[in-house]
């Protein structure tokens, strides 16, 4: 199967729907415009979408036409919804443990694959299956469109909230240069001391880039929650990065973990190095690799700061950077030193909101050529301001 071919046919359908301000009807006009576009490809012959009322799933709409009857629901407790609510993506058939044979039947289905997507699965996504779909293939394409409708739902990866951690103030914003994007950021509560931060950017931008950022955030989650070590744990995500099928295999990463005390353990994959702004002067830090992916025996150094009372801590993306004026002249890295030492910050979002005022301003552009990420943490001195 063509990947590239469909995260086009996938970013085309995003778009369409994308003027709706009804998200089922979003989700419907979705599931239809999937049955067409893959129907050929992987033998997806019906779709339904359900959404959740009380302890059951309501049959929303079907597409074509389906044998179900009008009300026609299934319980939240049915064994297949269970375990889709818990992975977000299933495919079984009849005789699979748990799959109800009457259900199905009544449905006019032999094998189905399903995805869960809203806050709290409120909404179910089911397919028909022909008896020749090829179940590795269909995995991968329902994940693809999970995460697209997610996106559509405002619920990708980036955190919902700033982490409150000791004396540390923390802001993060993000804008992508098209729907989606390829830069991400994420905070990791790795212990009750610990807080984790990390900024990322992979290769290009829209849907390619943005599936490949998410799976580098998912990878190193999954390191942290394994107890490894910070750079066994970055060695690990190059080789998973190196072996993707995405087109998008190249990422920038800096990943830091921060304690209570004001301790920084980094390490940087080839990411444009963060700034620390303390009285003395400013901080790159640059310890770690090579960028993600080309190398799948990389090596990875860690490196080692203090985030004292009154430090500033910048992590951003080529995107802040790189941005051009009229002249094709570059925002650049002295400018953001600037904008961090023309003042006393005492909150992480005013910076932030400073710099991206500050890069659209010097661009003149509506929306940013490249994805753009900027994550501040300020120590506080401890003192009142008036």
């Amino acid at each position: 199967m063509d990947y590239k071919d469909l995260f086009s046919k996938l970013e085309i359908t995003l778009d369409k729907i994308n003027r709706s301000e009804d998200r089922v009807a979003d989700l419907s006009a979705m599931t239809r415009l999937v049955v067409d576009e893959f129907r050929d490809a992987l033998n997806l012959t019906a779709g339904r979408v359900y959404v959740r009322r009380d302890d059951e799933y309501v049959l929303h709409d079907q597409y074509p036409g389906g044998e179900a009857p009008q009300g026609f629901s299934v319980p939240a407790a049915y064994p297949p919804i269970l375990e889709l609510c818990e992975r977000g993506t299933i495919l079984q058939c009849i005789g699979d443990p748990g799959v109800d044979a009457h259900i199905e039947n009544t449905l006019g289905v032999e094998c189905f694959a399903a995805i869960a997507v809203g806050e709290h699965n409120q909404v179910i996504i089911a397919f028909t299956l022909g008896n020749w779909a090829d179940s590795d293939q269909v995995m991968y394409t329902l994940r693809t469109i999970r995460h697209v409708i997610q996106l559509k739902l405002r619920l990708s990866l980036l955190p919902k909230k700033s982490p409150s951690f000791g004396d540390f103030d923390v802001w993060s914003r993000s804008i992508p240069a098209e729907e989606v994007g390829g830069d991400l950021y994420d905070y990791l509560q790795v212990s009750d001391r610990i807080l984790g931060i990390a900024v990322a950017d992979s290769a290009g931008h829209g849907l390619p880039a943005a599936l490949q950022a998410r799976d580098a955030i998912i990878g190193l989650r999954m390191g942290i929650e394994e107890n490894l070590r910070l750079t066994a744990t970055i060695e690990k995500l190059n080789r998973v990065v190196s072996r993707s099928t995405l087109a998008a295999r190249f990422i920038s990463l800096f990943y830091g973990e921060l304690e209570q005390d004001g301790t920084l353990v980094y390490t940087n994959a080839g990411h444009p190095p963060p700034l620390v702004l303390r009285d003395d002067g400013f901080e790159e830090l640059k310890c770690g690799g090579l960028i993600l992916g080309p190398d799948p025996a990389a090596r990875y150094r860690r490196g080692y700061t203090t985030i004292a009372p009154g430090t500033i801590f910048l992590a951003y993306t080529d995107g802040i950077t790189e941005a051009a004026d009229k002249a094709g002249d570059m925002f650049g890295v002295e400018r953001l030193k600037e904008i961090m030492a023309s003042r006393t910050w005492n909150r992480a979002e005013e910076l932030v909101e400073a710099i991206f005022e500050a890069v659209q301003c010097f661009s003149k552009n509506e929306l940013p050529a490249d994805d753009q990420t900027v994550t501040a943490v300020i120590r506080s001195t401890g003192a009142v301001s008036a």
